[in-house]
């Protein structure tokens, strides 16, 4: 079955840096461009960055020039490097792929705070 497991977030002084990281199993990841999203307490989900098949990028205007995704089809993981992170960038992040139904991984909390 899919499986999607994100890990990586913790707690994380403004100005500072994380990775977040994504181990995908039950399809071909080669074949799916990835996501990662993210969700603020009180606020809608949202999309921070995606990586097409071939490794194309895009993110949202609120994080580029910030976060970098990336992918290693030989392992099957999806990584979100994370720097000069702010207040405003604490929430649940949580990688998906829109395979079949759509598949989302459990979320990994990123807290920016002194």
């Amino acid at each position: 079955q899919v499986q999607l497991v994100d890990s990586g977030g913790g707690l994380v002084q403004p100005g500072g840096s994380l990775r977040l990281s994504c181990a995908a199993s039950g399809f071909t990841f080669s074949s799916y461009a990835m996501n990662w999203y993210r969700q603020a307490p009180g606020k809608q989900r949202e999309l921070v960055a995606v990586i097409s098949r071939s490794g194309s990028t895009n993110y949202a205007v609120s994080v580029k020039g910030r976060f970098t995704i990336s992918r290693d089809n030989a392992k099957n993981t999806v990584s979100l490097q994370m720097n000069s992170l702010k207040p405003e960038d604490t929430a649940v992040y949580y990688c998906y792929v829109n395979y079949r139904s759509g598949y989302w991984g459990q979320g990994t909390q990123v807290t920016v705070a002194s």
